[in-house]
């Protein structure tokens, strides 16, 4: 990139092709002969200056050009060249934002990258709570040592920087167990999250995210640890008598309560993000797809009926269509369109589908009104609507309505039921469909339940016949509809690992905590077990503070989980509701982890010889 420049990618609309920053081969001619024009027009007329220009839709703009001056200059002249474009917009994007913002400045990842980040800084916090918690629970058992250094003469300064270069050092040691874990599990994480990340420690920002993260680590976890145990005064702490700010819990409570909190809003964010994807996955899409796959014709095309017949000859083969792209995802749209009763200036974008007269009952799509396509010649002057497209333009009883589709000037003869053909994160658009079997490429056929080898052997007899130089290949619908999904799947498995190394970190510094707290209290369950207390009554006498503070957690954590969790649900136009059974689950998941855990040490402690706990203190 040249100095002093900014790269953008320009999106919009030309001759009925979505451009942005994915670009099909057969998209490049109708957008580099556009182009040619808007170049032109661009240094002529508008006195827009490009240092650069390349067909890959790519602007290389000079410092200080307003893009949404340029944006509105770019509409005028495609409408100076296309009138009837009234819905075309061109959106500028900086290429630095291409991959994780859409052309309009909406989510296109940024949010699954911010999700990752804030989980991960969690993830510190609550290591830094542990070390808190523990270095200060443990206090006591240095106050000694302590004491008998400032006795000697040292100075407060000096006690503070030794236990922060003890924790230092300490951080040091775990970022080298960190990298050469990183560098084990890095080829796992890039199976599981699609990626090809390379862990280079050549690379400075490496190095600056390793040395930050240290930094701020220490900051967060040394500071009041070093204050606290520096702070001891020496005739009372040899006597035992340590103050009674040191000595009180309170601020090791109210960390285990934050540490918590995290846990338990990330075990409510693995049951939504569960629950969402299950969703995604038994919603009725409107159209039948279980047991179909898609074939590229290529050259077949202009033999589909020989290939079709052939095709039903075989016994695996229940029924044979073909249109013009996916069903699972249509991406073309156009606005050069006009029907009976549109007003001055209203504009309408329909996603265009070619599809033969078998199409609609193949897919077992219902119709709202009229019928479906015969396959007679005068379907071409014929056209199926969507009830989505007929809300929109607002047209009462649109059979036999007239209706223009670019150049084609026609009749509505069939509204069809809503159906999905593009992702759970957009509502149903307006779609039109119409019938022009010459220019089909896609061929969908439909197995019996047990045979679909054999109908994938024949499909692809019949594709080398007439397409020997190409490579045979095909896609079930189920399986192309999951990839739809699969920034979805990986960010819910990514999120459940995470959230379980979380909560597993939280379990950890529970466990130490309730350690200590079982080696404080060895003489008070001494007696207690001498008076009579059953295993039972002292591991509840252990738990329930720790008990309390978790439903205190969960409390808080209830109201972030479902702010945090219905902000990620928004990016959905279809979605689930979060209902109460979900904290309710959420809640009990986190007592039982909290329990299971403090139990460990509480049993351990509930079954020691008593006489040996009271003849030690």
């Amino acid at each position: 990139m040249a100095d002093n420049k900014e790269n953008f990618t320009v999106s919009g609309v030309i001759n009925d092709f979505p451009l942005n920053s994915s670009i099909h081969y057969d998209m490049i001619m109708p957008m580099s002969y556009h182009f040619k024009y808007l170049r032109t027009d661009l240094k002529n007329d508008l006195n827009h200056d490009f240092s650069n220009y390349s067909y890959e839709t790519y602007l290389q703009l000079k410092p200080g050009t307003s893009l949404k001056q340029l944006s509105a200059d770019l509409n005028k002249i495609h409408l100076k060249r296309k009138p009837e474009d009234t819905d075309a917009d061109y959106l500028l994007l900086p290429v630095t934002k291409m991959h994780l913002y859409n052309a309009d400045g909406t989510d296109r990842g940024i949010s699954t990258v911010r999700i990752f980040i804030i989980i991960a800084l969690v993830i510190l916090v609550i290591a830094c709570i542990n070390y808190v918690n523990l270095s200060t629970a443990r206090a006591m058992l240095r106050a000694k040592e302590i004491s008998m250094r400032k006795i000697i003469g040292a100075a407060k300064t000096q006690l503070f920087m030794q236990f922060v270069v003890e924790t230092a050092l300490l951080f040091m040691f775990s970022a080298v167990l960190a990298v050469l874990v990183i560098y084990n599990v890095m080829p796992v994480f890039n199976e599981v999250a699609g990626k090809q990340l390379a862990f280079n420690l050549s690379d400075y920002q490496i190095w600056f995210i390793i040395a930050g993260t240290i930094t701020a680590t220490l900051l967060l976890s040394s500071i009041y640890p070093a204050l606290l145990l520096s702070s001891f005064e020496p005739l009372k702490a040899l006597k035992g008598k340590i103050s009674s700010g040191i000595g009180d819990v309170l601020f090791r409570k109210i960390l285990v309560v934050v540490q918590f909190t995290f846990s338990v809003v990330l075990i409510v964010g693995t049951l939504v993000i569960t629950q969402q994807l299950k969703y995604i996955q038994s919603k009725n899409l409107g159209y039948d797809k279980s047991r179909v796959f898609g074939v590229w014709l290529r050259d077949a095309s202009k033999h589909y009926d020989a290939v079709r017949a052939e095709l039903l000859k075989e016994p695996g083969i229940e029924a044979v269509t073909h249109a013009t792209s996916s069903i699972i995802s249509s991406g073309m749209i156009s606005g050069d369109n006009s029907w009976d009763g549109k007003a001055p200036g209203q504009t309408f974008i329909l996603h265009p589908m070619g599809i033969d007269k078998d199409f609609i009952q193949f897919f077992k799509l219902k119709m709202q009104q009229g019928g479906g396509f015969s396959g007679a010649v005068a379907d071409s002057t014929h056209f199926i609507l969507n009830e989505a497209a007929i809300k929109e333009i607002g047209m009462k009883n649109p059979i036999g309505k007239h209706f223009r589709f670019r150049k084609t000037n026609g009749t509505i003869i069939g509204v069809v039921k809503d159906f999905h053909f593009a992702s759970l994160r957009e509502k149903i658009a307006p779609a039109i469909f119409f019938y022009r079997p010459s220019v089909y490429q896609a061929m969908y056929i439909k197995t019996t339940t047990n045979n679909a080898t054999k109908a994938i052997a024949a499909a692809g007899v019949q594709f080398k016949q007439y397409n020997g130089e190409f490579p045979f290949s095909y896609n079930f619908l189920d399986e192309e509809f999951n990839n739809l999904y699969q920034g979805e799947q990986r960010e819910g498995t990514l999120f459940n690992y995470f959230a379980g190394i979380a909560i597993f970190i939280s379990c950890l510094g529970l466990l130490g905590l309730a350690a200590f707290t079982a080696q404080v209290r060895t003489r008070e369950i001494g007696v207690r077990k001498v008076l009579g207390a059953t295993v039972g009554s002292v591991v509840t006498l252990l738990a329930k503070d720790f008990i309390k503070l978790v439903l205190i957690a969960i409390v808080i954590a209830f109201p972030i989980a479902w702010l945090a969790m219905n902000h990620w649900l928004d990016a959905f136009a279809y979605r689930i509701g979060i209902n109460w059974t979900t904290f309710a689950l959420a809640a009990v998941i986190a007592i039982l982890i909290a329990f299971i855990t403090i139990s460990v040490q509480s049993i351990k402690a509930a079954l020691a010889n008593p006489v040996d706990s009271l003849r030690r203190e």
